[in-house]
């Protein structure tokens, strides 16, 4: 495994643990201050990476549309999630990594659509993407953990 992916795979594989740790409401409760919880921040993982990498490479998504929806920036969570969709949306926070890496070897990711995020980093190609993946994904680690000490 390349050094860039196994840096967002490995935080990736110890955030699955620790959601599994939790309880189906738990992982659905949204803490005094907080407008969505621990399992929306887990699917918005795997959303973000989603659309950042292959939406604005102009590829299909590898994950269905409607996880895609549910969980993409500026979503909230708007039922209960069930343990079935918990175990999916862990399930694809480790599966949609390894399939981006192998995009990647394959070099998918040619035709990317420069953008520039809410916190002002350009980003013109794929590499830059990578490169602010672990960024992002730590934000919502500490959001996560933040949740996980109010819910007890």
């Amino acid at each position: 495994m390349n050094k860039v992916f196994d840096i967002i795979l490995k935080p990736r594989t110890g955030l699955v643990k620790l959601v599994e740790s939790l309880s189906i409401g738990q992982l659905n409760e949204v803490p005094p201050g907080f407008n969505n919880n621990i399992i929306w921040n887990v699917g918005h993982l795997v959303a973000t990476q989603q659309g950042i990498c292959y939406k604005r490479a102009g590829l299909d998504l590898k994950i269905d549309e409607s996880i895609f929806l549910a969980y993409k920036a500026e979503s909230r969570p708007e039922r209960f999630i069930d343990k079935n969709e918990a175990e999916n949306v862990c399930g694809l926070l480790i599966s949609t990594i390894e399939q981006f890496e192998i995009d990647y070897n394959n070099n998918l990711f040619t035709n990317y659509t420069p953008w520039t995020t809410r916190y002002g980093v350009e980003l013109s190609n794929i590499d830059q993407v990578i490169n602010f993946l672990p960024f992002h994904e730590g934000l919502h680690f500490g959001t996560i953990g933040a949740m996980k000490r109010l819910i007890g």
